[in-house]
This record gives structure tokens, sequence and C-alpha cells, in this order.
């Protein structure tokens, strides 16, 4: 069975998030919580065909607002 990873990274120097998935990053999120949003409908259709799916979302400084 294979296997699909999207990790959910701050892009540097912007504050702004991504999505990485097969080595290429895609998006431009204004939090971390809206590329994990954006990250799960591709991460469901990988469920479908047959993939396991690990969604990973980076760590932040305790000073970013909480939603």
């Amino acid at each position: 069975m294979g296997r699909a990873y999207y990790s959910i990274v701050k892009l540097n120097g912007t504050g702004h998030w991504a999505i990485r998935h097969d080595g290429k990053l895609c998006g431009d999120y204004a939090t971390k919580e809206a590329a994990f949003e954006a990250a799960v409908a591709p991460a469901s259709n990988a469920i479908k065909e047959g993939l396991a799916v690990t969604i990973s979302v980076d760590g932040t400084e305790a000073t970013e607002p909480m939603l």
C-alpha cells in the first residue's frame, strides 16, 4: 500500500503557511488552520484511492493568536 504525506509548513519570512506534498510547496495561507483545511480534501481523495495518509503540522511559538 502506498502512502501520501501532507505537511503544513511555515513559509520563511512571510508568516504564511503552505502545504508540502510530493516534495512541492503549494498554496499561500494566512493561517496554519487554513492550510490544514485545504490539505484535508486531497488527503480524503488519497484515502478513497486506497493510500495510507499522514498529515503533519509544524508547531509555532506561543505568540501566535488563537482563532
